[in-house]
């Protein structure tokens, strides 16, 4: 591992091991989002989730977490709930759109995802802020190569987005990720193209666009943790972590 300027550089055996960690956060992901059905409670998919993490002889990185510690392996948030929301009683309905984040640690490092679902058939507003949130993932992932800088990153997330009459949020922010689930570079939503810390290889980005309906605006329930917009409408939330190669962008949380 190289350090340049407070930001680690992973070499090809450190990148072999994300990408196992990846490939386990894919499919605790994957079990979460089958047990999303009508009916079926937040904590049965933080229960899948944690069933395939052990299984597959990881740790979960979320559990234990931050201050207050968080309580859960997975994080998900219904509607108005942008991240880190706790799995619990809640019982999932038609209609609800879901997010779910996770990660997992193999070996000390780090594999940091997130995907959301509408449950049954979404109405057009669902459809296109899904759309859209994935469509600023793959855009933000394309930017991922050596000699760009996280200005760029940021600015391809707010053109797909915007264009679409949506929001990012403001105050959470894509991130370095590695021996430790937050590392820098830190990644805003809002910034300039060409400026920030420029792309090499061997960096390794948990890129998540995170995209309101309504305003950008967001607060954080009493639980300290649940991030709710702000005018209570819907949220959606999408991340892969990617490396810089000398070559094309490399997925590292892909099943």
């Amino acid at each position: 591992m190289a350090v340049s300027r407070g930001i680690t550089l992973k070499s090809n055996r450190e990148l072999a091991i994300m990408r196992e960690a990846g490939r386990v956060n894919a499919l605790a992901l994957a079990a979460a989002k089958a047990a999303i059905q009508p009916g079926a409670t937040t904590a049965d998919a933080d229960a899948a989730a944690a069933e395939t993490i052990k299984k597959l002889g990881a740790k979960p990185a979320f559990l234990g977490y931050g201050t207050p510690p968080y309580p859960a392996v997975i994080c998900i948030s219904v509607n108005e709930e942008l991240v880190h929301g706790i799995p619990g009683k809640r019982r999932i309905r038609e209609g609800d759109l879901v997010s779910v984040d996770c990660g997992s640690v193999v070996d000390g490092y780090v594999g940091d995802s997130a995907f959301s679902v509408a449950v049954g058939e979404p109405d057009d507003l669902t459809r296109r802020l899904l759309e859209t949130t994935e469509a600023a993932l793959d855009a933000v992932i394309a930017e991922m190569v050596p000699g760009k800088k996280t200005g760029d990153l940021a600015a391809a997330m707010q053109r797909v987005v915007e264009a679409a009459g949506f929001h990012l949020v403001r105050n959470y922010t894509s991130h370095g990720v590695g021996r430790a689930m937050h590392e820098e570079p830190q990644v805003p939503n809002y910034m300039k193209p060409g400026t920030g810390a420029v792309l090499r290889p061997g960096m390794t980005i948990a890129l998540e666009p995170m995209v309101i309906a309504g305003t950008p605006d967001t607060r954080v329930l009493a639980d300290q943790w649940t991030v709710v917009s702000a005018d209570g409408s819907r949220t959606a939330h999408f991340e892969h972590s990617v490396a810089v190669t000398d070559a094309e962008p490399l997925i590292l949380t892909l099943p």
